[in-house]
């Protein structure tokens, strides 16, 4: 039988671990991107019940290389280009590290006073290097879809005179959206209580952005048919497309009507470390709130979302609760995050992202950042330029949509040799995209923003596509 594991065991396998972690960055390309494994593939290789005793750690490591590991996805492999990244990078690696090691519940301030006043200061470093003005303040939260549902629930409970947490929904709350918001905003209404049949997906126009007269005109009708409009959801990087709403007449329609303004820019919010993308925040005066993920584009690990309230008082109304077992002498005096969020166990997030900060500097990430929409803008340009491929939607920073459209081929069948194209693709293990519908009509999208991707991985993505595509039989 084994004793627990003595602290000299440890540092050994952990020195072990920390080899094979740099050995996986370095050789991440030689596995698939997609994991190659059929549904209960992995499930079968597993016991149906624990051990009775303990395992040595050389057994319980060679399981995770032979069992596990082959059913991974590597989003890490900078031929990844599907969904939106959710980066690592180094020093956001050793963060994560001491974090585990401290083990940390960081609910409230004194629970580990540091772990809250960094929060505090890295968010604020992060408005600054984005370009949010002054009067934001900023808390993390484990993802953007977390942050709607924060402001979701402060927009109900300001509307209702703060009267929903103590007596439940009543009457009909709307909220708004465009057609190409991510699916988050209904389920966080729906989690609010407001319904789903109360959240209005507006119109979009051209480039897929949201129509602020057509805002308006839905507004105006719940209105006369006795509804409260509480919450608009805009987006600045809709995951589909990543399309971009006018802030400022979105934010006008907003004001004449007591609506909470929520900016989701949870991919595209990144780019904003460039000020030449700043344009896309004319109209932030207006906004209540605002979420972008640096999980995403800015190299730091799953999961850190940055939520930033112009009224952190309204948001600390909507989720506090304080038990007798929570109050603490500072209480007051201090910052006690559980209150800025559903959740009330907090990781110590906040570390990862200060060592990512430091040790890249914000010159570096500008020009990491740029250089990913650098080469998105030269695979349009491929794409454009091949006879038998076009782009579905306008390039959005990193992210092209295009579909492969040989002559003589359209409506359902095209659909369907997209689609095999995109299975085909993936079961390659070359590379890793997603499919959309644009106005209906199936789409390939390609994202590009992994830490490590080169023009190497672009250029090779590009070649595979090109060259399946035109291998597949029709």
């Amino acid at each position: 039988m084994l004793a627990a594991m003595n602290l000299d065991e440890f540092r050994r396998h952990a020195h072990a671990f920390v080899d094979w972690m740099a050995e996986y960055l370095e050789r991440v390309e030689t596995y698939p991107v997609r994991a190659q494994v059929k549904p209960g593939e992995i499930a079968a290789r597993l016991p149906l019940s624990p051990p009775e005793h303990g395992e040595p750690m050389e057994q319980i490591f060679a399981d995770f290389q032979s069992v596990i590991l082959p059913g991974m996805t590597h989003w890490q492999h900078p031929s990844f280009f599907a969904y939106f990244q959710a980066n690592t990078s180094p020093p956001s690696l050793l963060a994560e590290m001491l974090t585990a090691t401290l083990g940390a519940q960081c609910m409230l301030w004194q629970t580990s006073p540091a772990a809250t006043e960094l929060e505090t200061r890295v968010l604020d470093w992060l408005r600054q290097m984005i370009g949010l003005p002054e009067g934001f303040t900023g808390v993390i939260q484990d993802s953007a879809s977390s942050a709607i549902l924060c402001a979701i629930l402060t927009a109900r409970e300001q509307a209702s005179g703060w009267r929903v947490n103590e007596e439940g929904v009543s009457g009909s709350l709307t909220v708004y959206c465009s057609s190409e918001t991510h699916s988050a905003t209904e389920k966080g209404a729906t989690i609010a209580g407001l319904g789903r049949r109360n959240v209005r997906k507006i119109p979009v126009d051209d480039r897929f952005a949201m129509r602020p007269d057509a805002l308006e005109t839905a507004i105006a009708t719940d209105l006369a048919a006795g509804a409260r409009p509480v919450c608009v959801v805009a987006s600045l990087g809709t995951t589909g497309v990543g399309a971009m709403d006018p802030l400022r007449p979105i934010g006008e329609v907003c004001r004449r009507h007591a609506a909470w303004l929520h900016v989701d820019a949870a991919w595209a919010g990144s780019a904003l470390v460039l000020p030449e993308h700043r344009w896309l925040l004319d109209g932030i005066e207006h906004v209540d709130s605002f979420v972008f993920n640096p999980h995403k584009w800015l190299f730091t690990n799953f999961d850190c979302s940055a939520y930033f309230v112009r009224d952190p008082d309204a948001l600390v109304r909507t989720m506090e609760i304080l038990p007798a077992f929570l109050k603490t002498r500072e209480r007051g005096q201090v910052i006690d995050y559980r209150d800025w969020s559903v959740q009330l166990g907090r990781r110590f997030r906040a570390l990862k992202l200060w060592f990512v900060l430091r040790s890249y500097g914000q010159a570096e990430l500008r020009r990491m950042i740029a250089a990913h929409i650098d080469l998105a803008r030269e695979a349009a340009g491929w794409i454009e330029a091949a006879p038998d491929f076009e782009l579905m939607a306008p390039r959005s920073l990193s992210l092209i949509t295009f579909r492969y459209h040989p002559a003589g081929v359209d409506g359902a069948e095209l659909d369907r040799l997209n689609e095999r194209l995109v299975e085909a693709l993936n079961d390659s293990g070359a590379l890793y995209l997603t499919q959309n519908r644009v106005r209906g009509a199936y789409a390939i999208r390609l994202v590009i923003g992994q830490t490590r991707t080169e023009r190497r991985h672009v250029e090779a993505a590009w070649k595979k596509i090109a060259e399946t595509a035109r291998a597949l039989p029709r």
